[in-house]
């Protein structure tokens, strides 16, 4: 069925078929092809939700990226202790802290040595402690500090490492200084024997 309007200017001849074919088949498309917009008040509710799952996945996928890193450089630790391990040998109780515990590795006098020099280093792996030379114990620090035990680093590289102080350390060492001069008033007599 055509339109009456249509068809009286057919008639007319101000129109010709082709014309008002083509007319036809864009209002056509227009109606089909479109769907009746959503009210505003659904439209932006839509939208909303959108963005809050979004937002959503976001943070999941930082959550998961994080301990995909975190478990990386465990493996990394995991690794570089394996192969750098100091094969621990002797019948001397090396003790050290760790946290608020007293722990002890068995050593023979040459570990004890390079442990109180400074060139071994005692880092915590798996359920235990390993010996691990200072070159591999600072590829360890470098993925997680907290994995180092015991580090008697030499005073040359504590003054390397004096850039690295927090506040909170730089004024305790202030305090240290000013206590050594406090007690420079009290000498000391040569002949005191403890």
């Amino acid at each position: 069925m055509r339109n009456p309007l249509q068809e009286q200017l057919l008639k007319a001849g101000l129109v010709n078929k082709a014309k008002a074919a083509q007319v036809v088949r864009e209002q056509s498309k227009q109606r089909h092809g479109k769907a009746a917009a959503p009210p505003a008040g659904e439209q932006v509710d839509a939208q909303r939700l959108q963005a809050e799952r979004a937002e959503r996945d976001r943070q999941l996928s930082a959550e998961r990226n994080a301990q995909a890193r975190a478990h990386e450089q465990r493996a990394q630790i995991r690794q570089i202790v394996e192969t750098h391990k100091v094969r621990r040998e002797g019948e001397i109780a090396y003790r050290f802290r760790d946290g608020d515990s007293i722990r002890s590795v068995l050593v023979n006098i040459s570990l004890r040595a390079q442990l109180a020099s400074g060139t071994l280093v005692i880092v915590r792996h798996e359920q235990g402690y390993e010996l691990l030379p200072r070159i591999a114990a600072d590829k360890v620090r470098e993925r997680d500090a907290g994995m180092i035990v015991l580090d008697h680093a030499p005073m040359d590289q504590a003054a390397v490492d004096h850039s690295a102080l927090d506040h909170g350390e730089a004024a305790a060492s202030g305090n240290v200084a000013a206590d050594d001069e406090y007690y420079r008033q009290f000498p000391v007599p040569d002949d005191l024997v403890w």
